[in-house]
């Protein structure tokens, strides 16, 4: 790979994320209707600007195991530590993506090793550099980490060391959708909900509690069990989540960032077509 690959591969990344904020209606999540923010306490303009801020530190992931060329504990501990920075980097361009920073990063890494891999090539590859321990990271627990803890969910360390099982669900959500018939966006939708209907999510959890998380659980295996977006009872099942989860102001973030690594890796097919255009 070249270093014009690696911006690549970031770009790629970058643009699955906003095409993921881009997604409306995102039950309890960020999306072009919330610029206000009222709700979600993140505005989506500042979002979709914050998000740009990833593209140098994604890029160096993909450096990093580029030169490394394996899924080493030396790779894992470059890539904890451009995070740190890149994190600081967001922060200064507003915040937010911390979820979507530590999956993209490990998927980019995971696609820089191996430019071959594909879908679950990709994740499994990830799972390999996150099965090492970042013996450079800040010894206080994070809250997703204390979340965690405290219910026994895998939460975002737990997903990427099990080869992230629901990017791989969103993909077979992704394609599944699209065979049926439905459009991009509710393919897209319908791989959000599916991620939604099983993921401990640590957000929710902290929110909202075990009870809270089985609720918004449900909500979206209803959604997809009366057809998914693309059908009228589907829509309109997502609407009243949609409502409901406003007016709790519940957000299933750690759902939206897995759906972004998912777009990542479905791009990668056209990525690899167009670098070599």
């Amino acid at each position: 790979m070249t270093s014009r690959e690696d911006e690549a591969l970031a770009q790629a990344a970058v643009a699955a994320l906003t095409g993921q904020l881009a997604l409306a209606p995102k039950p309890g999540l960020p999306d072009p209707r919330d610029l206000a923010a009222r709700v979600t306490r993140k505005d989506h303009c500042g979002l979709r600007w914050s998000a740009k801020a990833l593209a140098p530190g994604l890029a160096a992931m993909a450096a990093a195991a580029r030169r490394t060329g394996e899924p080493t504990p030396r790779l894992r501990a470059e890539l904890g530590a451009i995070g740190r920075c890149t994190e600081h980097s967001v922060g200064l361009a507003g915040g937010g993506h911390r979820g979507a920073l530590w999956t993209l990063g490990l998927l980019v890494a995971a696609a820089a090793l191996d430019t071959r891999a594909r879908g679950v090539e990709v994740a499994a590859t990830a799972k390999r550099i996150a099965a090492h321990p970042d013996r450079a990271a800040p010894r206080r627990p994070s809250r997703g980490a204390t979340v965690s803890a405290k219910y026994g969910a895998a939460g975002a360390r737990g997903e990427a060391r099990a080869g992230f099982p629901h990017v791989r669900r969103a993909l077979d959500a992704l394609a599944a959708a699209r065979s049926a018939g439905a459009d991009e966006p509710e393919a897209r939708l319908d791989a959000l909900l599916t991620v939604m209907s099983t993921l401990q999510d640590t957000e929710l959890l902290h929110t909202a509690g075990p009870l809270g998380l089985r609720h918004v659980q449900a909500g979206a295996r209803g959604i997809l069990e009366a057809g998914g977006t693309a059908t009228p009872a589907g829509r309109a099942a997502l609407t009243d989540l949609d409502t409901d989860l406003h007016a709790r102001a519940w957000s299933p973030r750690g759902s939206a960032g897995l759906l972004a690594g998912a777009l990542f890796v479905d791009s990668l097919p056209v990525a690899a077509l167009t670098r070599a255009a």
